[in-house]
């Protein structure tokens, strides 16, 4: 559901920018000593790394001719918290945006805060914590996921229609975007719901301790996250540098629904400004698509696989840096010792 600079006007990109820019801002201010410690900034490279790789495996959407892949917000926000979270899907998208051109740089707020604020500063605390908090079981934490993923999709799609509507640069009518857009992430939605139960229930098995601190946002027990990591490192190598390889190449359920109202997803949008950031984009893009074109003019086999293994590890890079940051100014705030 990433959206490309070619439905967004400048007023709505900027807009939805600073929007999300101060929502991030924001969270950054209200991760403190019980919202991150130490032991989950190694957590949040790994899990927004696993992130990244999932999100290269587009499922196909059996009789539709569409595709979705999972976003990730409620997955993160159960293992890391909310504020956490955001800020490991804003350097997930920052990472597709810059080197993968995977959303365009004046859509990036729009898709931080659709897929990032909606899902972890949303979905999860209205949603998912209230079903979870009673008592914590797998049965619970399986309803909870398929309601907040669904629930945060949809709210996720539905922003979708707004901006582009409110921008527009497109005739895509609200009436008719909205009823392609609403009845496939629906399903996109309970697919992601089940997946994301599946990882969870996973993990709670291994490190209850993991979802409990989370969700009551206090410090994590004194327990090893050794096996917990490794296993997760090995599920994104697998997922990004081998299964990656095997995605449905259908569109997915944002240029499916485009494509059934234009006729077309190939939208351009030709001011200055989008042009200049087009420009910019093909600029720090290594990999554009996730692939890396031969001599034939034809996309390397192994183009993906690589793509997905060195996203993963930019992201996981990134995301640990931000952690560290944080929590270094944290410390000095706190006139703590800093190590």
């Amino acid at each position: 559901m990433h959206m490309s600079d070619a439905l967004l006007s400048v007023a709505v990109g900027a807009t939805m920018t600073a929007v999300s820019t101060g929502i991030i801002g924001t969270s950054i201010k209200k991760i403190n000593k019980i919202e991150l410690e130490e032991k989950k900034i190694p957590m949040m490279g790994v899990m927004g790394a696993f992130v990244f790789a999932a999100q290269m495996i587009n499922f196909t959407i059996p009789g539709t001719g569409s595709s979705g892949h999972i976003g990730g917000g409620i997955l993160l926000a159960s293992l890391l918290g909310p504020y956490p979270s955001l800020i490991t899907m804003a350097s997930i998208l920052l990472i597709q945006c810059l080197f993968f051109a995977d959303g365009g740089l004046l859509a990036l707020g729009s898709n931080i805060f659709n897929m990032g604020v909606i899902t972890c500063l949303v979905a999860y605390p209205l949603i998912y914590k209230p079903i979870i908090k009673r008592e914590m079981t797998p049965k619970r934490i399986t309803i909870a996921s398929i309601l907040a993923v669904t629930i945060g999709l949809q709210l996720g799609s539905f922003a979708v229609v707004l901006e582009t509507v409110a921008s527009g640069v497109t005739e895509l009518s609200f009436l008719t975007f909205l009823s392609f857009m609403q009845p496939i992430h629906l399903v996109i939605g309970l697919i992601e719901g089940a997946i994301t139960a599946t990882v969870l229930n996973f993990i709670y098995q291994m490190r209850r301790e993991i979802l409990d601190s989370a969700l009551r946002k206090a410090p994590m027990k004194p327990v090893s996250l050794k096996r917990v990591l490794f296993i997760m490192v090995f599920a994104t190598l697998i997922t990004g540098g081998l299964l990656s390889a095997y995605a449905s190449s259908s569109p997915d359920g944002l240029e499916w629904s485009i494509a059934n109202v234009m006729g077309t997803t190939e939208l351009e949008n030709n001011t200055s400004v989008h042009n200049t950031l087009l420009n910019l984009q093909e600029k720090t893009a290594i990999l554009p698509d996730y692939s890396i074109v031969n001599e034939t003019g034809d996309p390397s086999p192994a183009s993906t696989g690589i793509a997905g293994v060195l996203g993963g590890l930019f992201t996981l890079l990134m995301t640990v840096i931000a952690g560290v940051v944080l929590m270094y100014f944290k410390k000095r705030n706190a006139g703590r010792p800093v190590n």
